[in-house]
Order: structure tokens, then sequence, then C-alpha cells
């Protein structure tokens, strides 16, 4: 039987296919870059009570597939996220500060889409399916 995540009057399953970019999709996100974005988006996730069902950093944008309680919108949750990586990215690394003058890391928009029991199966597979590189980590990032 499937489990749904419990509010105090609801049960829910939300999930959201999300994707996002730096700003002119420079090839930024690798090495301990990437690690930190990984690890930032992770902190950020289990802060506001948000699953993490897979994800992938790829040198020039992010996805993730994440279960997002009903309580916080997807563009409050995005807000959040590109937020705070982006002004850790250009506080703690030097060489995306020299292309990032503006202290603006990220484009202004992102992609999400809802995905539903037939499709999460499907959007997980596409996001594994980015890089041949496997292992055993749900939210993986490209060398």
């Amino acid at each position: 039987m499937k489990e749904y995540k419990s509010g105090s009057h609801s049960k829910y399953d939300l999930k959201y296919h999300i994707i996002w970019c730096p700003k002119y999709r420079y090839n930024v996100m690798t090495g301990e870059v990437a690690e930190r974005i990984r690890e930032l988006v992770r902190e950020i996730c289990k802060a506001n009570y948000v699953w993490m069902v897979s994800g992938h950093v790829r040198p020039d944008h992010v996805h993730i597939l994440v279960s997002i309680p009903q309580n916080l919108s997807v563009s409050k949750f995005v807000q959040y996220v590109k937020g705070k990586t982006g002004r850790k990215i250009l506080q703690e690394f030097e060489h995306p500060k020299k292309r990032y003058w503006g202290q603006h890391f990220w484009v202004r928009g992102y992609f999400a889409v809802t995905v539903g029991d037939l499709n999460e199966k499907a959007a997980a597979e596409y996001i594994d399916s980015q890089d041949k590189e496997q292992g055993d980590d749900n939210f993986r990032i490209s060398r």
C-alpha cells in the first residue's frame, strides 16, 4: 500500500520535478561547487520537511524530484533553494564570483511539473539517465 504523508487534518503525496540553471548556463557546477550545492539543497529540504526522492547536479543545471508538504508552495521552496545556494556559492568560492559579479548566480526562472504515481518512476529514471555514472546515492553529481 502507498504511504502518504500526513498533516494535522490531511493526507497528501505531492511530488514535483524541478529544474533550474545558473545564469548564462555556464558549466560552473563541478567539483566542490557541485558537492556544496547538493549539500545545501539537502539541508534546505530537511529544514522545510521536504522529502528528496532523487536529484542530479549537472555542470549547467540541477534536477530534483521532491515531495513537498501541502503548506509549502513550490515557488516558495524554489525561492529558498535558489536564494540560499546562490548566496553561499558566491560567498564560499572565488571562481563563480568572477563570472557572476552582480551577486545573481541563478537565472530568474525555473521549471516545475507535478509528478503522479505513474510518472514518478519515469521522472526518477529520467533524472538517473542524465549521466551514465551510477551510484547508490539518489542525488548525484556529474563529473
